[in-house]
Order: structure tokens, then sequence, then C-alpha cells
């Protein structure tokens, strides 16, 4: 399917609800957001960028100065109020979704869809980039491995899956459009 194939009635369904993109770092969720929003002519947000720009300080310097309860809390606060906000696609950063009341709070207000991918390959593109805390001067494979082992249960509730793989931006698009038309309507 391509863009071209999707139909106003089409675009006019998918564009009803925010649609929130969660999963491991690396898994394309901002690149892939952003292509996504295009298509559906929907404004992109990043949950990353906006927790930043709330808190006037990076996510590293709120993790340091404050703690992670702290930056989940403030993470949730944002979340909630773009979630008021008219039909975007937004990215989550990681550990968004994991957190209990941001999940509901997400399947509740918009559609969650977990993008999905292998570790060996999330860990090639989180290698490619020094700007992820949670694997400065580790192992990518064993760092991705427990996170998806802690962090797959929630992902699970997501309401759409898609798996995604070594492949262009908008592959991963168009998996996403199928998924989201192929659900029953609300």
């Amino acid at each position: 399917m391509t863009e071209h194939a999707l139909t106003s009635e089409d675009l006019a369904a998918l564009r009803g609800k925010t649609i929130v993109l969660v999963g491991l770092m690396g898994v394309g969720k901002s690149s892939v957001g952003r292509r996504l929003a295009g298509v559906l002519d929907l404004p992109f947000r990043d949950a990353d960028n906006e927790v930043e720009a709330a808190a006037g300080r990076s996510i590293s310097e709120i993790f340091a100065e404050l703690g992670e309860p702290a930056f989940r809390d403030g993470e949730r606060r944002v979340i909630g109020r773009l979630l008021d906000e008219p039909p975007h696609v937004l990215a989550t950063g990681g550990g968004a979704f994991v957190n209990p009341e941001t999940r509901a709070l997400i399947n509740e207000k918009a559609v969650s869809v977990w993008l999905k991918a292998d570790i060996e390959l999330l860990a090639r593109r989180v290698s490619r980039k020094d700007n992820r805390p949670l694997v400065r001067g580790k192992d990518p494979v064993q760092v991705l491995t427990q996170l998806a082992k802690t962090r797959d249960p929630a992902y699970a509730e997501a309401q759409v899956h898609v798996q995604t793989g070594d492949t262009p931006h908008m592959v991963a698009v168009e998996a996403i459009l199928a998924a989201l038309r192929a659900r029953p309507a609300e």
C-alpha cells in the first residue's frame, strides 16, 4: 500500500485519534512517526522534546538532578496534556508506556502502536550515536535484551503491533497504516 492507495475516507478515519508510537529505543518512533504524520497530514510531536521544553532542561539533566521517578511523573503529565490536544502522531520515549498510569491514559485517549524490531538491529542503530544514556559505555545487545525482557509485557498492551525491520522508514509507515486500517471500527 502506498499513500496514494489511501482514500479520503481512509485518511479521515485514521486522523480521528492521536496515534502514539511506543517501543524500545532505536526502533524508529521519531523518524517513522514524522513520516507517518506527513502521510496523514497530522502534526508530529515527540514526547521527549516536549518534556525537555516543559522542564527547561535535557532529559539527562532531569535524571541526574531529580531522578527517574520525577522524570516519569513529568513525562506522564506532559503526555496527558498532549493527548488533550487535537489528533497528531506522538513518539514516546522507550520507558513512557511502561508506566501503568501513562499506558492507561494513552490507551484510553489514543491509538497505541508498538513498533517492534530485532535486538541486533536495534543495537546497531543505537550504537551509531552517543546520545543514549542507557547504553553509553555498555554492550547495547545486553542492555536492549534486558529492556525488552522487562518492557515487552507493557508494550504488548498496545492496541496495534507492527514488526519492523532493516528497511526504509516508509515500509514501516505502510505497515502501520495497514495495521490501523485493519483495526475494527470503534
